[in-house]
């Protein structure tokens, strides 16, 4: 993929946005002490800032902020809104498609209105039985790098995964659990990058495994025919315009054996360090780190 943005970020006043109230903070100050690097390599003017919620204020000169906040108040529009109150431009997606992506039961929605192949799934209230059987998936719908989320083998295991996702808010989603390679497809506008297959030494791609140095493996590209690695990088794409996304996402699918696939969902904030997964991709595609920060900046400047 060629860097069509090169230069953009050169004495640019960039806000680097990072940390957030929510579980996912610690990753998002990784991901921003390495964006920060990339940027500076680029000849932006970096201010790095660790906002916690609503509040903040951005030196006056700001051309760019450049979000890193994943999770809580970063991904969910709540920090798109505050920079649409301020007027200033910022990098990723628009305030209303980031909260519909980071609930993963209004994306279920808009994945079976858009005809994305997904798993069955239903919502679950407090005092609710699910009807799916077993082994079903349990998750709580606003959470992101796995956290509140339980594969249910049976009944008697229900109770502890749901008292954990109710902690979390007063809907879950349940999901038919669907076995399959997890791969990961990173999109920029709208190019779909080189597919990621994640292969966790034990269990599933948890919190545990995704940021435990060692615990699992990453083949990219991924060791898939050519026409279904067509397939899977359109699904993607199909995934990210389903919700209106159209700047930069990182899409998590299932590969059954039978070639079925299953959209697990969109990280509209995905990890950022030069390790994580989208640059991963992005490196194979021909985009190194500081090129990648350039070419989401660019993106996210041309975007109305």
């Amino acid at each position: 993929m060629k860097n069509t943005f090169e230069g953009i970020l050169k004495n640019l006043p960039v806000a680097l946005l990072m940390g957030g109230p929510g579980s996912e903070r610690d990753v998002s100050l990784r991901s921003g002490a390495a964006v920060a690097g990339a940027l500076r390599q680029c000849g932006a003017r970096v201010t790095e800032l660790d906002v916690s919620g609503p509040g903040f204020t951005l030196p006056p000169d700001t051309a760019l902020a450049f979000n890193i906040i994943h999770g809580t108040f970063g991904e969910d529009g709540g920090v798109q809104s505050c920079l649409d109150a301020m007027g200033v431009p910022y990098t990723g997606e628009r305030a209303e498609p980031s909260r519909i992506a980071f609930d993963k039961i209004e994306t279920k929605v808009c994945f079976d209105r858009a005809g994305v192949p997904t798993a069955r799934w239903e919502t679950i209230r407090p005092g609710g039985v699910p009807t799916l059987g077993f082994p079903c998936v349990v998750k709580a719908p606003r959470q992101g790098s796995s956290v509140g989320v339980h594969i249910v083998a049976a009944a008697s295991d229900l109770p502890a995964a749901l008292d954990d996702c109710f902690l979390y808010g007063d809907a879950v989603l349940v999901e038919e659990f669907t076995k399959g390679r997890e791969l990961t497809v990173g999109v920029l506008g709208d190019t779909a990058l080189p597919i990621v297959e994640i292969v966790p030494h034990e269990g599933f791609y948890d919190y545990e495994h995704k940021y435990t140095k060692g615990a699992s493996d990453y083949h990219v590209p991924a060791a898939i025919p050519a026409h279904t690695t067509a397939a899977i990088q359109a699904t993607a794409l199909a995934a990210c315009r389903a919700l209106d996304l159209r700047v930069y996402s990182r899409v998590d699918i299932l590969l059954a054996s039978d070639g079925q696939l299953n959209v697990l969902e969109i990280n509209t904030i995905p990890g950022m360090t030069e390790t994580s997964l989208l640059p991963k991709a992005a490196a194979v595609a021909g985009l190194g780190f500081p090129a990648l920060c350039e070419v989401i900046a660019g993106l996210s400047l041309g975007h109305p």
